[in-house]
């Protein structure tokens, strides 16, 4: 049987011929019967879709990615990954290189690729941090949530009002302008 295999790590990937969508048409158009999605990391070989894919993956079978950094982004694991399944019998075929082997010249096209593929996700991490860093030193939040001022003093007013029954949850929230796990959260801190 032939399998394919389509993966995204951001929402973002759509923009650069990464999409799902178009993993997919390529896939379909290159004789996939059965597709894998991923929307995971690549840098991590432990992928829920990847790991069922593995698992049905016999002799005489084929699997078929766009790109190889769709299929891995670390160079090791990736290459062990590919070794392991050509011993097992599987084709891998790669339709931007071609079919993988694991002659000594099919290994090191193979590893070269991993790594530029290994690279670019190390770079794309540091720019990244680094502007997450400048974003941090300009004083721009740029993890985790908001932090939530809310006057003490005002919250208690309107946890009275909504235990007494005169204001309900949705109306406390909507007067102090927070959603009602901001609310609930903040309710059981007084």
């Amino acid at each position: 049987m032939t399998y394919g295999y389509a993966r995204v790590s951001t929402k973002g990937q759509a923009k650069y011929g990464n999409s799902l969508e178009s993993q997919s048409l390529l896939l379909t158009e290159a004789g996939a019967d059965k597709i894998f999605y991923d929307s995971f990391t690549g840098r991590k070989m432990e992928r829920p879709e990847f790991n069922k894919l593995l698992s049905v993956l016999h002799e005489g079978d084929k699997l078929i990615v766009t790109k190889l950094d769709r299929f891995a982004r670390s160079a090791v694991q990736g290459s062990q990954m590919i070794e392991e399944l050509i011993a097992k019998g599987v084709t891998v075929h790669v339709l931007n290189i071609g079919l993988m082997d694991n002659t000594p010249t099919g290994k090191l096209i193979r590893n070269i690729m991993l790594s530029f593929a290994e690279f670019e996700r190390d770079m794309i991490v540091e720019r990244t941090q680094e502007g997450k860093a400048i974003a941090r030193e300009k004083g721009i939040r740029v993890d985790g949530r908001p932090t939530v001022n809310v006057n003490q003093m005002e919250l208690k007013k309107f946890r009275e009002k909504q235990k007494g029954g005169e204001m309900t949850v949705a109306e406390c929230c909507a007067a102090l302008n927070i959603s009602r796990s901001t609310w609930y959260n903040l309710f059981n801190s007084c």
